[in-house]
């Protein structure tokens, strides 16, 4: 019988196909599979720096707390004859600052009050002198001075202005009806009500400056406010919950 040699070769070819296949197969059952890529390190974006109150000064510098817990303040603890002095004080400071259209009464009230209290005041300015030469002897001008224009620059703390010039125009509408008998006794409870708003502008300066130490403590002195950076890199312990990181 022939034999046909191209069905022999035919079949030898499918043959070793079948046999590689089956050695690919074979090695392929064998070998591990490739290692997982590592997943990419923890990412966490950087908390944005507390604001101080009214955006202002980072380095804004002002009296502590006394022991007794109440803030330190040249509106504190001083004659009735020097409660009205400050009082004027905060009156002139308020009629030179605030001159935004909502506050153009206090400059009306202030001219008022001025000339209807002319006499007062001469007194009370005349009294204030006796008390700091009773004080600080013949050089007493000086030791005045240096204290009035702390006054004048506790009322004329920029970022505080606007609630200043709030309460300065409260106190000019209620003053109109004031008779000059009864100016000192009006200025020992108007005083302290201008003086609230400066102690809570502090209270709240405070707390800026507890939640700024905050952030310094969880993220570094140096941390940029809104980057990307290693979760492992935060100083403390339990930091935010950890972003993708990028690609």
């Amino acid at each position: 019988m022939p034999v046909n040699i191209r069905q022999v070769m035919t079949g030898c070819v499918a043959a070793m196909v079948l046999v590689a296949g089956a050695a690919d197969a074979r090695d392929k059952k064998k070998a591990p599979p490739p290692p997982p890529a590592p997943p990419p390190p923890p990412m966490v974006y950087v908390a944005w720096k507390p604001i101080p109150p009214e955006w202002a000064s980072p380095k804004l510098t002002y009296q502590p707390l006394g022991p007794d817990g109440v803030r330190l303040s040249v509106n504190r603890k001083i004659s009735p004859a020097q409660t009205l002095w400050n009082l004027r004080s905060a009156y002139n400071v308020a009629a030179l600052n605030c001159l935004k259209p909502e506050h153009a009464e206090i400059v009306v009230n202030y001219r008022a009050f001025l000339k209807a209290h002319a006499k007062t005041l001469r007194a009370t300015n005349t009294k204030v002198d006796a008390e700091w030469r009773a004080k600080y002897g013949a050089g007493y001008v000086k030791y005045r001075e240096k204290f009035m224009t702390e006054v004048y620059n506790h009322f004329a703390v920029p970022p505080i202005m606007p609630a200043f010039c709030n309460a300065a125009l409260a106190m000019s509408k209620d003053a109109k009806t004031v008779k000059s008998a009864n100016l000192t006794a009006f200025a020992t409870t108007a005083l302290p009500n201008i003086e609230i708003v400066f102690d809570d502008f502090y209270k709240r300066y405070d707390q800026w400056r507890a939640d700024m130490a905050a952030w310094e403590v969880k993220w570094g002195k140096d941390a940029v406010p809104g980057s990307l950076v290693l979760a492992s890199s935060i100083p403390i312990n339990n930091p935010p919950a950890a972003v993708a990181a990028p690609k």
